[in-house]
């Protein structure tokens, strides 16, 4: 009788649900794309600035949404209906561990560009402040979620970058997302405004279960497919995937070399990209086509792509980046 009572008042874990890996699944599929695209335009098979403009801007910015919302809902399940601590220690410490060697390695390797805080990093931090959330009713994980959207709306549409600060204008301030000015980095995903996605995907979960749908979701079947199992092990394929990508469109760049580009098109693109991280698109575009201008007019522009000449200790350039911001504004 104990032992049916132990097993009675014992919690119940939430059942595995196999659609989750299988959408898991496909992010990893789509960002694997995504990536396919970024390594073409790193060997100078697309322009370059392809892969962070247009719709393939948007395109990464669904799949990162995709993972944090994924990431919120597995962050419930997986703790439901108590914290299970050694799991969870075990999961963030991987996260964390993958995240300071991603790091670690484009440091060394891209250091104008590295990884400071990507997409790991802001898993291993919205499932830390997630943790605030884990006991709060599913309505007030919604409406806090709904509110960062409501910022995100204010700070993109209505008054685009009024919410930044150059308080945050330091380093070990970057992770926030609210700087005025930052350096360059192949993947910035920071807590704003990408925990509003994770919080989604949390209050989701606990709506889901409050209304007793899990035993439903679980049904629609176990995920036994490739997509799924790719699912289950997302953060091996995470890290496998890009190098091995890398390392294909790199032997193909021996066998058959990409064309030189256009360098005008190639400095349009970066100078918008950048320009973008803290100026509205309209304001950019004239911005970067003044400069280019300038810079050809001056016959500065072949030196500065040579690098013969820096942009950062050139008064000649500073002269045109102010001329050209004050036509701009």
């Amino acid at each position: 009788m104990a032992v049916i009572a132990e097993s009675i008042d014992a919690p119940q874990k939430t059942p595995r649900i196999g659609i989750l890996d299988t959408a898991r699944g496909i992010a990893l599929l789509a960002m694997a794309s995504y990536h396919c695209t970024w390594d073409f335009e790193f060997f100078g098979y697309l322009e370059p600035g392809t892969a962070e403009t247009g719709w393939l801007k948007f395109y990464a910015r669904a799949i990162a949404s995709t993972f944090l919302f994924l990431a919120g809902v597995s962050l419930v399940l997986a703790n439901t209906p108590e914290i299970r601590w050694q799991s969870y220690f075990k999961r963030l410490g991987m996260i964390v561990v993958a995240a300071v060697a991603i790091s670690i390695v484009t440091f060394i390797g891209m250091r104008d560009e590295w990884i400071f805080f990507g997409i790991l990093h802001s898993i291993a931090a919205a499932s830390i402040i997630g943790l605030l959330f884990l006991r709060l009713p599913a309505f007030a994980t919604l409406l806090i979620a709904g509110l960062l959207l409501a910022g995100i709306v204010v700070d993109n549409v209505i008054a685009p970058f009024s919410l930044h600060s150059s308080f945050f204008d330091v380093p070990w301030l970057y992770w926030v997302g609210l700087s005025e000015s930052l350096p360059r980095s192949n993947d910035y995903v920071p807590v704003f405004p990408w925990l509003t996605p994770f919080l989604f995907g949390l209050g989701i979960a606990q709506l889901a279960i409050s209304l007793g749908w899990l035993q439903s979701l679980a049904k629609l079947g176990p995920g036994r497919n490739l997509i799924a199992r790719a699912g289950r092990h997302s953060l091996i394929f995470y890290l496998v995937h890009q190098p091995l990508l890398f390392g294909l469109v790199y032997l193909l760049s021996l066998v058959a070399p990409a064309p030189a580009p256009d360098p005008t098109v190639g400095y349009i693109r970066q100078c918008e990209v950048s320009c973008t991280q803290s100026g509205s698109e309209a304001m950019c575009r004239s911005f970067c086509k003044c400069t280019l201008d300038q810079l050809q007019a001056q016959n500065l522009f072949a030196p500065l792509n040579s690098g013969a000449i820096k942009a950062d200790s050139d008064e000649r350039i500073s002269r045109i980046a102010l001329q050209c911001t004050e036509q701009a504004q």
